[in-house]
């Protein structure tokens, strides 16, 4: 890696995502589970979400007894590959040019060694790598480290979020079983001259929460959900809050706020409270639900490519998870970052 330098800016310059292909709907869970699709639309706002492991991937005589995924069917790094494969494309960079792997997930597919390593490998990368587990608020914490790496010295960050949630989730337990599905998304964060992309974050934990929300070594997730909630919108608003103020911009700066995909009322809640509209925010948890740290990745992705950011405009993206962790980033999109550049970095 190469010296620190002064003006060591970044910016996003590949982005992609992955889902599985099954999709599961809230009729498919309401016929062994005492719920509907008005009940989990109403509470929640998803409509379906993409599995890997349950009931219906594949589909058993008896979904209650599926316990354990057939061979080859997919993994959390399989998503990871397929996403980062997918935003080198998109950057029209080779696995020679990336400087670091950060695998944002808190599913990693083996105790040992950490998933990052899988993926480094499958994708031909010759570089550090390390998994991230900040929970749901993992893309950003990973965002923001990617951003510090490149103002030390790395080039080009590769960060992905990539999760199989559906298999630490209890498919008999209605409270968890319609919230939760399987994804992943990409981003390449490279040096670029000038100013750096990230212009504020905040980034914490409250360790005493941890009972709210939680999955012990080959248990299902355990959540106190009213407690969740609540303190959800609370860490949203402070965290993008303190973000905001950090960036000196104000709610009415952001273009686009790209929220951690949980909830559709917590996101209503957030906004409200942030005075931001829900028309300006990213949502897309009614056909994928909650994929912890690969939902900002996934919602901002489909935005990006949907056409709704331009160059200039900010992006205000805010998670919440397990922990309880927080994180939001204060985001400038630039579509060419290099429109000034004769060339790009040698890669360190």
């Amino acid at each position: 890696m190469a010296p620190m330098a002064p003006n060591r800016g970044s910016a996003i310059t590949g982005w992609a995502m992955a889902l599985p292909p099954t999709i599961v709907t809230n009729e498919d869970l309401s016929r062994y589970l005492d719920t509907s699709d008005s009940w989990i639309v109403d509470r929640t706002g998803i409509r379906e979400r993409r599995v890997i492991y349950g009931p219906f991937a594949p589909r058993p005589a008896d979904p209650l007894t599926w316990t354990s995924p057939p061979m080859g069917i997919g993994t959390t790094a399989s998503l990871a590959i397929e996403a980062g494969r997918k935003a080198l494309d998109a950057a029209h960079l080779g696995a020679e040019d990336i400087d670091l792997l950060i695998l944002c997930t808190t599913t990693p597919d083996q105790a040992v060694p950490a998933t990052s390593s899988v993926v480094q490998s499958a994708l031909g990368l010759h570089c550090a790598a390390f998994d991230l587990n900040a929970a749901c608020a993992g893309f950003v914490y990973g965002l923001v480290t990617a951003a510090s790496f490149i103002t030390g010295g790395a080039h080009r960050v590769l960060v992905i979020g990539s999760e199989t949630l559906s298999r630490i989730v209890d498919w008999t337990d209605r409270e968890t079983a319609v919230l939760f599905g399987d994804g992943a998304g990409a981003v390449v964060v490279e040096e670029v001259p000038g100013d750096s992309s990230l212009l504020g974050w905040d980034v914490g934990v409250d360790g005493q929460l941890q009972p709210i929300l939680y999955a012990d070594h080959g248990g299902s997730l355990q959540m106190v959900g009213k407690e969740v909630f609540r303190r959800a919108v609370r860490a949203t608003v402070e965290s993008s809050q303190a973000a905001m103020e950090r960036a000196k911009v104000t709610p009415d700066d952001i273009a686009l706020f790209v929220p951690h995909q949980a909830n559709s009322r917590i996101i209503e809640a957030a906004c409200a409270r942030l005075e931001i509209p829900i028309e300006r925010a990213a949502v897309m948890l009614d056909r994928t639900g909650n994929t912890s740290s690969a939902s900002i990745p996934l919602a901002l992705c489909e935005a990006v490519d949907a056409g709704r950011v331009a160059d200039g405009d900010l992006i205000l993206m805010s998670g919440f998870g397990a922990g309880m962790t927080w994180a939001s980033a204060v985001w400038r999109w630039c579509s060419d970052p290099f429109q000034d550049c004769a060339e790009r970095p040698a890669s360190g």
